[in-house]
């Protein structure tokens, strides 16, 4: 990973899409910081779009696609994205898969849960479950003392033993029957909502992460950036960002968001 200064002039001057992972990359220590969402508003204020792709719930998705100064939001580690006309005052609620396939899913997923909390001690459901859609989040640190690594890729590895996909974030693992991932559902919101071809526009896009879950997002976009925190999970990424920010999480966020600005001017 180069410093973010090492990030060429001509190469921000190209972004117009922002897209953001949430847990510790635009918030810190849990929460969202002023400065964090100012520079949010700051990006689109310039005329950049803005997305966050997040491991967090649908219920929270709803929130987030309404109040926040973004454009849609992917959720649940691309189970679906979110979309809020506030012209038209509706709400595009787009789902990889369908509502019996997702009830289906759940019942799988309440079997795995209750096996992970009898053999994996210390662990938690995490206190957003209640509202996801389509996957299940086990809590390693957010709300519960932190688990030692080797529980952490112990709940990952019962998650592939049932034949789930399981992603490590910086507070959950996620597990989920499916194919899709975070980079799978933002090429269908792109397509279906904006008309790009993600392919073709790869380099008028910035993606800023923090975590493990990020990684197929780190490499498919050449302008992937992590924040400072990313360095705690050394070793455990599959694809590092190519820059990282000198601050950690949503100072992080801010310093990449001027750095884009700056080059506009």
């Amino acid at each position: 990973m180069k410093p973010l200064e090492c990030f060429p002039h001509k190469a921000r001057r190209a972004v117009r899409w922002v897209l953001t992972d949430i847990d510790d990359t635009l918030t810190t220590d849990g929460r969202m910081t002023a400065e964090a969402y100012g520079a949010m508003e700051q990006l689109r204020s310039a005329g950049l779009l803005v997305i966050p792709v997040t491991g967090r719930p649908a219920g929270w998705c709803d929130h987030i696609a309404r109040m926040w100064p973004i454009d849609a939001v992917v959720g649940e580690n691309g189970a679906f994205y979110f979309r809020y006309d506030h012209q038209a005052r509706r709400m595009t609620r787009r789902f990889g898969l369908d509502a019996d396939e997702r009830a289906a899913n759940r019942r799988r997923l309440d079997g795995l849960r209750d096996a992970i909390l009898r053999e994996v001690p210390g662990a938690a459901v995490a206190s957003d479950q209640p509202y996801r859609e389509a996957d299940l989040a086990i809590d390693y640190c957010e709300d519960v003392p932190p688990l030692p690594p080797t529980e952490v890729e112990r709940v990952v590895a019962m998650m592939t033993a049932a034949g789930a996909t399981a992603k490590v974030s910086s507070i959950h693992v996620n597990g989920w029957f499916g194919t899709y991932d975070k980079l799978t559902m933002t090429r269908i919101l792109l397509e279906e909502s904006f008309a790009v071809d993600l392919d073709a526009e790869r380099d008028s896009f910035v993606f800023v992460g923090d975590s493990p879950n990020d990684a197929p997002l780190f490499a498919f976009f050449p302008n992937a950036v992590g924040v400072a925190n990313i360095r705690a999970f050394d070793g455990r990424l599959a694809t590092e960002p190519a820059y990282v920010t000198r601050q950690p999480a949503g100072a992080g966020f801010a310093e990449l968001a001027e750095t884009l600005l700056e080059a506009r001017l």
